[in-house]
């Protein structure tokens, strides 16, 4: 006789199993419609007064921890850095997330992971960043840490979904390295994007890593909008270099 119970074992993970997909993470999480987004209710970030990159985090956490376990570094964790920095297989964040976690208790924040969305990648590994970026969000924030979203977009017709899961009203942060601003060519496709994420999430504050010497950040202000800039460590190697 066929039953019409639920097959109730269909999602309960087999022995010795991992959780590739860090779904113990995100229970609880509640996401958007349509694409399925996880979302943060609320934006916790606040103005950073400096910013370091995850790879220099992680290669300071042994020294620093072992001299004090309770250390603090009064700034915010980025990861505008080349992937392969923080999303390797051996030891990349979405795989060994606690290890992330662990490493952001003792900064003031974390600007959540800037997962690449270039324009030639297919739609669907650009939709999984945004979809990592946006769990990590939610992760950081239910581990009690600030964050601020950080916000990537491709070409137009990742608009519909690029945007979802962020709170409107408050900070977000972007990464102009890497960001296509630099050709002229390209320009365009990161204004426009701007201007929509601007339009779509209305940010009171935008943290910008890298350069903010474009006129695009000159109208954004005439907007009312607050730009804080940190200029990239290539930046500042070059800065330092010229002050000899």
């Amino acid at each position: 006789m066929l039953s019409n119970e639920p097959n109730c074992n269909y999602n309960k993970p087999r022995s010795g199993s991992k959780d590739i997909w860090n779904a113990r993470l995100l229970d609880g999480a509640t996401y958007t419609e349509g694409n399925d987004m996880p979302i943060c209710h609320i934006c916790n970030g606040t103005i950073p007064i400096g910013v370091t990159g995850y790879d220099d985090a992680l290669s300071l956490h042994k020294k620093l921890f072992r001299e004090d376990p309770n250390y603090h570094v009064d700034k915010y964790i980025h990861t505008y850095i080349d992937d392969q920095k923080f999303d390797g297989n051996r030891s990349g964040i979405w795989f060994y997330p606690e290890k992330f976690i662990d490493i952001a208790h003792h900064y003031s924040g974390v600007i959540s992971p800037d997962f690449s969305t270039y324009a030639d990648f297919p739609d669907s590994l650009k939709r999984w960043n945004i979809y990592r970026m946006r769990a990590f969000d939610y992760i950081l924030q239910k581990n009690c840490i600030r964050v601020i979203p950080n916000v990537r977009w491709g070409t137009s017709e990742t608009w519909e979904y690029c945007f979802d899961g962020i709170p409107i009203n408050g900070i977000i942060a972007i990464g102009v390295i890497a960001s296509g601003i630099k050709k002229i060519s390209n320009r365009k496709y990161f204004i426009d994007g701007l201007y929509k994420a601007i339009e779509v999430l209305k940010p009171h504050t935008i943290i910008i890593y890298g350069s903010d010497n474009y006129d695009i950040f000159d109208k954004i202000r005439e907007l009312g909008i607050k730009i804080i800039a940190f200029p990239s460590k290539t930046n500042l190697a070059f800065m330092k270099e010229g002050s000899k």
